[in-house]
């Protein structure tokens, strides 16, 4: 089955209220969107939403990737090919993850409804729900509080909480969290870059007694050997997540010993889900964990790494959150979140529906 064209858009979603991370403020975010339409009318979606703080590529530069001729020459191609397809997008966009990863989503949105089942089944389901985590940014403890309390009722099991601004005042909110909500929520941390290694090991050493699940990129990237001094029950509990962008960051990673017990995969980060299985690999062979993360990106692209999520073994975590965030989106479906607990819904392709693209 041909494909007929490729049009790429741009629209800015606007996020239901602002929040703060270690380094920005974020109130709007703008995504770019891909449409493959096949001949007999099929028509995959992607998406992408890249940092350019974290891998370099700006949404700009992606759009004007994915309206170049390069994307342009896929027209004709067959999307039974999808592999061979994205291995040449990965050759002519090196290094650029936000242009691959919409580019690898809409392939595999086409040739998921082409074959008539869910991108995770043509990979093989290996999970079939997992709690969500919910994101708090950073803010006030009065605030903190608020937020948390208001993801409770809605039946949110998993709250991850920003920090790196201030580690007395992040102690105090993890600490306060606990004693407002009891044992029973399940709380992680992203640092989001913001420690050095005395602070880090201030931050573990006061909320030893939180039971803090796991803290997510705590220092900068290029501080990987300062973690690996840690205890191996420290370092199990830490996730990578800028410090891991590919493959072969992965496989560095995985060197014994080992900074981080945990990968966070990103679609944005590694070019999609193809890009994203290459990470996978390394960390499942290294016995290393998988958490599944995000921008503040569309339906799309988060039903994308859920499929990916949840065809790895070794998926442990996912925190795919970030359209919940948005006050619009160009196109409904693709999951279901239930108590919190977020899985596929079993339609072909990414199971997206009512797409205004």
């Amino acid at each position: 089955m041909l494909i007929k064209s490729i049009r790429a858009y741009r629209r800015d979603l606007a996020l239901t209220w602002p929040y703060t991370i270690a380094y920005q403020t974020i109130s709007t975010v703008e995504n770019i969107f891909l449409a493959v339409e096949l001949v007999n009318g099929i028509i995959g979606l992607g998406a992408a939403n890249p940092s350019p703080e974290v891998v370099g590529e700006s949404p700009d530069q992606a759009f004007a990737n994915l309206q170049s001729d390069a994307i342009a020459r896929f027209v004709g191609r067959d999307i039974r090919h999808t592999f061979q397809l994205i291995d040449e997008a990965r050759q002519q966009f090196p290094d650029l993850p936000g242009t691959l990863a919409a580019f690898d989503i809409a392939l595999h949105d086409a040739l998921g409804q082409f074959l008539g089942i869910p991108v995770v089944a043509f990979y093989g389901q290996k999970v079939t729900a997992l709690p969500t985590s919910i994101t708090i940014g950073i803010m006030p403890i009065a605030e903190t509080l608020e937020a948390a309390r208001e993801y409770v009722q809605q039946g949110f099991q998993v709250l991850k909480v920003k920090t790196g601004l201030d580690v007395a005042e992040d102690i105090g909110r993890i600490r306060k969290l606990r004693e407002q909500f009891g044992p029973d929520l399940v709380l992680r941390v992203d640092a989001n870059q913001g420690y050095t290694l005395d602070q880090l090991t201030q931050f573990i050493g006061q909320t030893d007694d939180a039971n803090v699940e796991l803290i997510e990129q705590p220092m900068a990237v290029g501080t990987e050997e300062e973690l690996r001094s840690l205890p191996l029950a420290l370092r199990q509990r830490l996730a990578a997540d800028e410090s891991l962008k590919g493959g072969e960051a992965a496989l560095k990673l995985a060197q014994d010993p080992y900074p981080f017990g945990i990968f966070n995969i990103k679609l944005m980060k590694c070019g999609g889900i193809r890009g994203a299985f290459d990470i996978a690999t390394v960390a499942r062979l290294s016995q290393i964990e998988l958490f599944w993360g995000c921008n503040d990106e569309s339906i799309i692209s988060i039903t994308a790494a859920l499929h990916a999520a949840f065809a790895c073994p070794n998926t442990r975590y996912i925190d795919l959150d970030g359209s919940l965030d948005l006050a619009e989106d160009v196109v409904k479906g693709g999951f279901v979140i239930e108590n919190g607990l977020m899985r596929p819904t079993g339609m072909p392709g990414l199971g997206l529906t009512d797409s205004s693209l």
